[in-house]
C-alpha cells in the first residue's frame, strides 16, 4: 500500500537583533542584550507544538536605540534570502524604541509576497509578566499565515497587527504602547489564528539603497517663539530636512525665511509634530503657513508623520533618487497622490484583495 504524502508545514525564520525581548542582568546594574534568537524561541510556550518549522538566526545583540540603516538594509537583504529559500515569513525580535522605524525602513526595502513581521517586548524577562514570549508567538503565527502575505511588513506586540507605514510607540512604559493613531490596527492574533479587519491598500517600495550612501537627514521639530539661528546650524549639516510643524503643518514667521533658503538647496519635508492627522496643502495663507511653505519648495508629507518620513526621505536620497521623483514618492507616501504616480513599480499581489501594481524590476 502506497502511503499518501504529507505537506510540510510553514516555516518561519526567527533573526534576533537584540532589545528588550533579549536582555538579561547578571550585575545588578540594569539589563542589556544577552540573549540569543533561539533562547528566545526556546523560551515561548506552545511554539514547539504550533506546527510550524522554527529556523534562527542570531544577526544582531544590540539596543534598538543603537540599530542603523545599515543595519536594517542588511537584515532586509537577509530576510529576502530567507524568503527565497522557501521559508513561509520571517520574524525580526528587536527593541521598541525604534520599531516604528525600523519597521517602515523594512517595509519599503520588502519586495517580496511573504509576511515581514517585527516583535519586541515592553518587560524584559527578568521582570514578573514579562511580554517577550506571548509577543513572539504572535509573531510567528502572523509570518506562518497565509492571509497575512501582500502586507508587507508588520508589527505584531500585545496581539495586534499594525502595518509598518502607520504604527507608532505611544507610551514609553505601557504594554499596548503600539498604536497606529490613524487607522487602528488591522488584524488581531486570536486563539492561534490571524484575523484581517482590514488590509493595507497597496504597497510601495524603493530600490536597494547603495550602500555607499550616507545621507545626513535631520528632523526640526517646531516650538513656540521659535530661533531661526536653530534651524540654520542644524540646516548647514544636511542633504534633507524634515520639519515638524504645528498642527496641519505651520511654522513661526521668522522660520520662513531660512525654510526657503533651505528648500533651494535640500529636499525639505513638511510634516505635523501633532501625533495623528495629516498636514493640509491649501488652507490657510499666512506667512508659516502650509500653503505659504509649500509655494517655498517645502514637500507636503500628508498622512505622514515625521519619524517616517524622514526614513522615507533617507531612503531616497540613499537610492539616488531624483529630486521630482522625491516630491511623487512623498506624495503616494502621504496618500496625496495616486499609487500609480510612485516612481518605481510596485510588488505584484498574489492575493486579488489588494490593490497592487506590476512586480518591482
Amino acid at each position: 500500500m502506497s502511503s499518501t504524502p504529507t505537506t510540510p508545514g510553514p516555516k518561519v525564520v526567527v533573526i534576533g537583533l537584540g532589545g528588550t525581548i533579549a536582555m538579561t542582568s547578571g550585575t545588578g546594574e540594569g539589563v542589556s542584550p544577552t540573549l540569543s534568537a533561539r533562547d528566545l524561541v526556546d523560551a515561548v510556550p506552545g511554539l514547539a507544538s504550533a506546527g510550524i518549522g522554527i529556523e534562527v538566526v542570531d544577526f544582531r545583540r544590540r539596543p534598538g536605540a543603537s540599530l542603523t540603516f545599515a543595519d536594517i538594509a542588511e537584515l532586509a537583504a537577509a530576510a529576502t534570502g530567507e524568503l527565497a529559500a522557501g521559508a513561509t515569513g520571517v520574524v525580526v525580535t528587536q527593541g521598541t524604541d525604534t520599531i516604528e522605524e525600523t519597521a517602515y525602513l523594512l517595509d519599503l526595502l520588502h519586495q517580496r509576497p511573504e509576511p515581514l513581521v517585527v516583535t519586541g517586548a515592553m518587560r524584559n524577562p527578568t521582570m514578573a509578566g514579562a511580554d517577550g514570549p506571548a509577543n513572539l508567538l504572535a509573531a510567528v503565527q502572523t509570518a506562518a499565515s497565509s492571509a497575512a502575505r501582500d502586507q508587507g511588513c508588520l508589527v505584531v506586540l500585545a496581539d495586534e497587527m499594525h502595518a509598518a507605514r502607520w504604527v507608532a510607540k505611544t507610551h514609553s512604559t505601557k504594554g499596548d504602547t503600539f498604536r497606529s493613531p490613524d487607522t487602528g490596527p488591522i488584524g488581531y492574533v486570536m486563539e492561534g489564528a490571524v484575523r484581517l479587519l482590514t488590509r493595507v491598500p497597496y504597497r510601495l517600495t524603493i530600490p536597494t539603497p547603495s550602500q555607499a550612501e550616507h545621507a545626513r537627514v535631520g528632523l526640526y521639530t517646531a516650538s513656540l517663539d521659535d530661533d531661526p539661528t536653530l534651524l540654520e546650524a542644524i540646516g548647514l549639516h544636511c542633504d534633507g530636512l524634515v520639519v515638524a510643524g504645528f498642527g496641519v503643518g505651520h511654522v513661526p514667521e521668522p522660520l520662513v525665511q531660512p525654510l526657503t533658503t533651505l528648500a533651494a538647496r535640500i529636499p525639505v519635508v513638511l510634516t505635523s509634530r501633532t501625533p495623528a492627522g495629516p498636514t493640509l496643502t491649501r488652507t490657510y495663507g499666512f506667512p508659516g503657513s502650509e500653503r505659504d511653505l509649500l509655494t517655498r519648495g517645502l514637500i507636503p508629507a500628508g498622512w505622514l508623520h515625521p519619524y517616517k518620513a524622514r526614513i522615507l526621505l533617507r531612503a531616497l536620497l540613499a537610492a539616488q533618487t531624483e529630486p521630482q521623483d522625491i516630491a511623487l514618492a512623498f506624495a503616494v507616501a502621504g496618500n496625496l497622490g495616486e499609487p500609480a504616480s510612485w516612481p518605481w513599480p510596485t510588488p505584484t499581489s498574489t492575493d486579488p484583495r489588494t490593490e497592487t501594481a506590476t512586480a518591482h524590476a
